[in-house]
């Protein structure tokens, strides 16, 4: 069919030419001719053409003129300008290559032509179509698009184009849903395969790099299946086709965005092109065809025609032209016709792309003949710095200087060719629009490609001017799968593409905080994800706090132990010179009280957030409070009871049984734990620690302990200390009750024992702040035991039971301890006795059982009243009652008092020695003064 625009691109041609020779400047009194070839958009046709001129100029390079006729030579052709499309030019290129004939193209943007191994002549005004494949990523990159098809033509222009794009795509992670050839000349089945594939694609942006004739079949059935919601992206050789930018199509491919040469202006150009006519152009063939195809008529045949006009002229008489209609069926032209009063791709010189690249590839090759006149001899581009004749010039003299070339052009831009023959220029980014006017499409700059500036900031859009389909404004989605949300990541279909994916969610402690993240990114240290997994957020910081619920239970117990230790303390002081606190080591019990006012205050330091000076301070505080609390008690009971076991109390005893060595002796045990904390402070000192390892998003803050072995002999030897003091509070749990507190000491040592045993695996299964809060509670329940056990039965005697408290009371405790180990002594001897003379008797006497209880039965030779005897009772006496097997001794106990009467005192020694006649007199006597001093 007829090419419009090919014929405008003609016509630059000729407008350059013309312009030159008019020009006083450029190549002075010199003519520049020309030939024009129809390549037909055909490979044969381009080499029959070029053939004939590459024929010429072998003829003339054997200097045949005085051999033949010249007067109608045709000079040599110095340089080619074309092809249009980047096949045909390729195989004219390898073909003038041979000769090195200068070949210009002015649309032929395959990369391949930048291979100079191969095209050794070859230069274009037209950018590298690898440019143009890398802004096509970059758009599709700038929508995010990730899931396309791809269309090429099967030629030298389409396939490398669209393998640099996958190139491009793969660095982007752009998946290809299909990849299709297309040709001009594919047969309809082959059409129909293509169009199949696109129907089924879920990919809704198409890549097509093919030039318009080749494009029109597929588009031609496109819209015939009326497939619509597809978005073309355009390569420069058709995204202003008048093939395809069709009213009639818009429908389907109205969403196309493509890519157009910066536009360029030729002054004078467009009443050049108004100026057009056959009568005007009789050595243009073409302008007759351009006619007939524009006003659709034919012109009658003249005479006498030049070759070409014959030949047009023939071709449409015999209805071979691909018209509107055969000369059969058209007008005669009338010559009149007015070329501005019909809208063709002619006229439309708004925007000169191609065109302009015309006019620059004839300046270019003028501009080297330039430099070729002007050449000054030593300065020149041959050997020694020789210049050319430029009446002689040959085409390898052009093709040298055409690439040492370097002009202004009519623009103010700078022209010169680069090392493999391009011309780096901008894109346009165009959309097409429907003309609200006509109807017609228009191709609206929505945008351009610098590809002089940085990678990232080559792509400018205008999204406001882009319409979708003709009237939409909202983006379309052409993704194989659903954008991931922040929050979530990309996860791997197997067997499918990388672009389609499924949206997995960020593992905890990892956020994304964009969409379609690849990988989510892990959080500082100190944070943690978010609930949404979209940002990091400080982690939450925990410990023993004196403000939570625990934390204040713990406190207000530690402080009621202080406050009671406080009260007891108090008691003690106050009531310092009763028998009660006496009888019980006073001076011990102060400093016992003492030591359980540091356990209860030891515990206070556990809660808080842990510090350096903290974590040093309360295991050793803590330690060394238990020992001396231990210490105390240890003392204090084998002190009553090396007092009751031993027979006759000497000067040793009193020695050993002194207050200095029982404070001695509490500190040498104290000193032990405070050696043991002194080495652990000084080799392996605790310190605080946060510990991100128990759970991810809390960060607890404890202390390392420095040294678990350490920690172990504190407690170790605390337990060790302990055990002595249960072994001899066991040992002396029969001892008075005012003496001993065997009972209540070995109660509160079970105590300590149940807590420290249950701490051990306690602690050890424990994590984070409820370490501390473990250590705190086996604290306060050891301190609470030995409080409760050991104070409190006698703080009750003293404030409620002051009967109790008297000396009488006490010794009456001690008379009884010694008259049941004297009453045990004589059962002893007396079973020994009976044995022995049954053994040598034979008779058979009452059991020892018996006996006693007969004596016990016994009346009193002296009774007293009853009145009087309770007044005696309750003045100054006591009556215990020892029961051994089935009788019971009654032992009563009368103390010396001068300012007493004779006869009570006589009454009372009476009956103490009826009834006590069996026991041990002096080691009573002995250990009742022990006692009480």
């Amino acid at each position: 069919r007829y090419n419009f625009r090919g014929f405008r691109w003609l016509q630059a041609m000729i407008f350059a030419i013309e312009e030159i020779n008019n020009s006083p400047n450029l190549l002075p009194n010199m003519t520049l001719g020309y030939r024009i070839f129809d390549t037909c958009n055909t490979v044969s046709k381009a080499l029959e053409a070029t053939l004939s001129f590459v024929a010429q100029n072998k003829i003339d390079s054997l200097n045949l003129d005085e051999f033949c006729n010249c007067s109608e030579h045709i000079p040599s052709t110095i340089a080619v300008v074309g092809a249009t499309g980047s096949g045909v030019s390729t195989a004219v290129a390898n073909l003038l290559g041979l000769f090195y004939i200068p070949q210009v193209s002015y649309a032929s943007s395959s990369r391949l032509l930048s291979n100079k191994n191969q095209f050794k002549s070859f230069l274009r005004t037209i950018p590298n179509d690898e440019h143009q494949a890398t802004a096509m990523a970059d758009i599709i990159e700038y929508f995010r698009w990730n899931w396309v098809g791809t269309i090429a033509a099967d030629d030298d222009y389409g396939r490398p184009g669209i393998e640099k794009f996958r190139e491009e795509a793969e660095e982007r992670d752009i998946c290809i849903d299909f990849s299709e050839l297309i040709s001009q000349y594919s047969d309809e089945e082959e059409i129909q395969q293509v169009v199949e594939v696109i129907q089924n694609s879920t990919a809704r942006v198409i890549v097509v790099f093919s030039s318009g004739p080749d494009l029109e079949p597929l588009i031609k059935e496109i819209v015939r299946r009326n497939i619509t919601g597809k978005i073309w992206l355009a390569s420069e050789a058709w995204a202003s086709s008048s093939l395809i930018a069709m009213p009639e199509f818009f429908r389907v491919i109205g969403s196309t965005i493509g890519f157009a040469l910066k536009a360029g202006q030729i002054p004078g150009f467009r009443e050049f092109l108004q100026k057009v006519h056959p009568k005007k152009s009789a050595n243009n063939g073409f302008a007759k065809e351009f006619w007939e195809e524009t006003f659709n008529c034919y012109l009658p045949s003249e005479s006498k025609n030049t070759p070409a006009s014959a030949s047009f002229h023939k071709a449409h008489e015999e209805g071979l032209g691909t018209g509107n209609g055969t000369a059969a069926f058209r007008p005669p032209c009338t010559g009149d016709e007015n070329i501005t009063s019909v809208e063709t791709p002619y006229m439309d010189f708004t925007h000169l792309r191609i065109s302009y690249n015309v006019y620059l590839a004839v300046y270019s090759i003028a501009h080297a003949l330039q430099d070729i006149y002007t050449c000054t001899p030593g300065k020149g581009l041959f050997t020694n710095g020789s210049c050319a004749d430029i009446k002689k010039v040959e085409a390898w003299q052009v093709l040298k200087h055409l690439r040492h070339l370097n002009f202004t052009s009519n623009m103010g831009e700078q022209v010169d060719f680069d090392e493999f023959g391009d011309l780096v220029g901008n894109y346009s980014i165009i959309n097409w629009h429907l003309s609200p006017e006509d109807g017609s499409v228009v191709f609206e700059e929505v945008g351009h490609y610098n590809v002089y500036a940085k990678k990232g900031e080559r792509l400018f859009i205008n999204e406001n001017k882009i319409l979708w389909s003709g009237f939409s404004k909202e983006v379309p989605f052409s993704n194989c799968s659903r954008d991931c949300l922040p929050g979530t990541r990309k996860g791997i279909i197997e067997g499918e593409p990388t672009c389609c994916f499924e949206c997995v969610d960020c593992p905890d402690g990892e956020y994304s905080d964009e969409t379609d993240a690849s990988a989510c990114d892990k959080c500082p240290e100190d944070y943690w994800s978010n609930e949404n997994h979209t940002s990091c957020i400080p982690k939450q910081i925990e410990f023993l706090s004196w403000t939570e619920p625990f934390g204040i239970a713990l406190t207000l117990f530690a402080v009621l132990g202080i406050f009671l230790t406080s009260f007891v303390l108090g008691v003690f002081t106050k009531f310092r010179n009763t028998p009660i606190v006496k009888a019980t080591n006073r001076e011990l019990s102060y400093l016992l009280l003492f030591s359980l006012l540091c356990c209860f205050s030891s515990s206070l330091f556990f809660i808080g957030e842990p510090q350096n000076w903290t974590c040093r301070l309360r295991q050793p505080a803590f330690g060394i409070s238990f020992v001396l609390c231990i210490s105390c008690i240890l003392v204090k009971t084998n002190r009553v009871l090396l007092v009751f076991e031993a027979k006759i109390p000497t000067s040793l005893h009193r020695k050993w049984w002194g207050l200095n060595l029982q404070f001695l002796l509490v500190f040498l045990c104290t000193f032990v734990q405070i050696v043991i904390c002194v080495i652990w402070l000084y080799t392996a000192p605790p310190s605080s620690y946060r510990n991100h390892e128990l759970e991810d998003e809390i960060i607890f803050i404890t202390c390392h302990e420095g040294s678990l072995m350490a920690l172990g002999f504190l407690i170790g030897y605390t337990c060790l200390l302990a055990a002595v003091c249960f072994f001899f509070a066991f040992k002396s749990r029969k001892l008075p009750e005012n003496f001993n507190e065997a009972k209540f000491i070995t109660f509160s040592m079970l105590i300590f024992f149940i807590v420290w045993i249950s701490f051990i695996p306690a602690y050890a299964s424990t994590y984070g702040k409820f370490v501390s809060a473990v250590e705190v509670i086996a604290i306060l329940a050891a301190s609470f035991g030995l409080l409760a056990c050991i104070f409190f039965n006698k703080v009750y005697i003293i404030l409620f039971k002051p009967s109790r408290n008297t000396i009488e009371e006490v010794r009456c405790s001690t008379a009884a301890h010694a008259f049941k180990v004297a009453a045990r002594a004589t059962l002893r001897r007396s079973n020994v006795s009976r044995k022995r003379s049954n053994s040598l008797g034979g008779s058979t006497g009452s059991t020892p059982s018996s006996s006693i209880s007969s004596k016990s039965n016994h009346e009193d030779p002296f009774p007293l009243p009853a009145s009087a005897e309770r007044q005696r009772q309750q003045q100054r006496g006591c009556k215990q009652k020892v029961s051994f097997g089935s009788g019971t001794v009654t032992l009563s106990l009368s103390f010396e008092e001068p300012q007493k009467n004779a006869m009570t005192n006589r009454n009372t020694r009476r009956r103490n020695s009826l009834e006590a006649q069996n026991s041990d007199d002096s080691l009573m006597r002995h250990r009742a003064l022990l006692a009480l001093q």
